[in-house]
């Protein structure tokens, strides 16, 4: 029950295909940009970081040769201007720290940060120089920490040189690369976004003069579309809307014949029982003196009204087989399609059209070795069974034979129906025509003349909506095996149906 209610759900719009191509191509640049955003930052800052850890060095370097050992001393021996330059910078402050080859403080700050003990020698350069990061006075400084060797006659030691740099110019160098970068590739964001905008609106153009061409179209027009006017990928919808119309176009014709056909050969009996009722008022506006003129009349109405009732049930017949003719010409088996036994349906057939051998004194057999299987409509099975049988008793002379038999060919893995009677045949020159509607073979139209021709029409049309083959061929001989021209075979092959192979 649910997967019934959620297969009724009508499905989900897809919405607009120029939105979705659009959101497909600029949500992903979008996030590339944005990824590249990170990783320009991330450059700016390392490059930011070399460019102003060369000059933090050169500092630390210009310090340490004021450095030296006086008296067994270390001093730096830094003067007020270079001191200056050292506190302050245009874009931030600078400090340093000269510390003695004991440890002992020196001259600049003191509590300017110490060198943490995990910091590794930088690579880049042949000083012994480490670079780390520090919080001073609530900002962040950048500080090189320099081993400068100094030595005199009376002592020999290493000192450290501290040069530590406030973030401001490297955060405004960086922030200056960031933006140029951003500017740049929001400029191309939004061109890309445009050549996007009008390249899908370019690309949709064939569809979009498919959609107006097929608006344009009169309810009437159902010849192809172009498929060489849009694009590869679209060729196959456009020619399954080909395919899809020619079959359109074959259901109307069917309809359009059906219509045809029907007015056609129902206009002959009706004019017929129209006849017959104007006849039949006529003799009773009769008024006759005598008895035995009554007589007469009332032997006239007799035989008027007969004509009428003959009359009416062929008219019926006929109204009966257009419909079947026009179901299996439109496809109903398709509908009705379940695993159906072909041994039921024929059994069923004979049973029901036994009657109508009796009184022509046939000997009607059914001859069936098991129970067979089809998938197939059981309505339009009976319908074309019920067809042959009725042809067959039609054209068997009296005291004739007639057998339904129905049997597996187990080579072809199918169902065999046949239908053979010692009746008239069909020549072998009419066995294609005999298919076709309304047409009778003549020798049929000298022993039957009231036959609309639609029997093995009927029977044509629906063994092709089953997947059967239909084939005619004389009656075999009994008593030698040979074929003579005497009587006719009717010979269907349905595909068995998947249930056999479970039974």
């Amino acid at each position: 029950m649910n997967l019934q209610v959620a297969a009724a759900k009508p499905a989900k719009s897809l919405g607009s295909l120029r939105s979705q191509l659009l959101s497909w191509l600029l949500i992903p640049l979008l996030l590339v940009v944005a990824l590249d955003a990170f990783s320009v930052y991330r450059n700016a800052l390392d490059v930011a970081d070399l460019a102003y850890d060369r000059a933090l060095l050169a500092s630390t370097r210009a310090l340490a040769e004021r450095v030296s050992v006086v008296d067994g001393k270390v001093v730096a021996d830094v003067p007020y201007v270079a001191l200056d330059s050292f506190e302050t910078d245009t874009l931030g402050r600078i400090y340093y720290k000269v510390t003695g080859t004991h440890g002992e403080f020196v001259s600049g700050y003191e509590d300017l940060p110490a060198l943490p003990p995990d910091v590794p020698r930088s690579e880049i350069y042949p000083a012994l120089v480490r670079f780390y990061h520090a919080n001073y006075h609530n900002q962040p400084v950048r500080i090189a920490a320099l081993y400068q060797p100094v030595y005199d006659d009376s002592m020999r030691g290493i000192a450290l040189i501290q040069v530590g740099e406030t973030m401001d110019a490297r955060s405004a160098l960086t922030r200056k690369i960031l933006f140029s970068t951003l500017w740049r590739q929001g400029l191309l964001v939004m061109v890309a976004a445009l050549l996007v905008w009008f390249a899908v609106r370019f690309v949709l153009g064939p569809l979009m003069q498919l959609k107006v061409t097929v608006e344009a179209r009169a309810t009437s027009d159902l010849s192809d579309f172009d498929a060489n006017q849009v694009h590869k990928e679209v060729r196959p919808l456009v020619v399954a809307m080909n395919g899809y119309m020619g079959r359109l176009q074959a259901l109307i014709s069917g309809q359009r014949r059906f219509i045809a056909d029907a007015s056609h050969q129902l206009r002959t009996p009706l004019t017929v029982l129209k006849t017959q009722a104007e006849l039949a008022l006529r003799e009773l506006d009769r008024n006759p003196n005598d008895a035995r003129a009554w007589q007469d009349i009332r032997e006239n109405m007799r035989e008027i009204v007969a004509g009428i009732a003959g009359t009416t049930d062929a008219t019926v017949h006929l109204a009966n087989r257009l419909l079947t003719l026009a179901r299996a010409e439109h496809g109903v088996a398709e509908s009705g399609v379940t695993p159906v036994s072909l041994t039921d349906i024929t059994r069923q057939v004979g049973l029901e059209h036994a009657l109508a051998a009796v009184k022509k004194q046939i000997d009607l057999s059914f001859d069936a070795e098991q129970e067979l299987l089809i998938d197939g409509n059981a309505l339009l099975l009976h319908e074309l069974v019920s067809n042959l049988l009725d042809n067959a008793i039609r054209y068997t002379p009296v005291a004739g034979k007639i057998i339904l038999r129905v049997r597996p060919d187990s080579i072809a893995q199918c169902a065999i129906l046949e239908v053979e009677d010692n009746g008239m045949g069909i020549a072998e020159e009419d066995r294609e025509r005999v298919f076709s509607a309304f047409y009778r073979a003549p020798s049929a139209q000298q022993q039957n003349p009231s036959g609309a021709g639609l029997g093995l029409s009927i029977v044509r049309d629906i063994a092709s909506a089953h997947g059967a083959r239909i084939t005619l061929s004389s009656a075999d001989d009994s008593k030698d095996g040979k074929v003579d021209a005497v009587g006719l075979k009717v010979t269907l092959s349905f595909p068995l149906s998947p249930s056999m192979h479970s039974v």
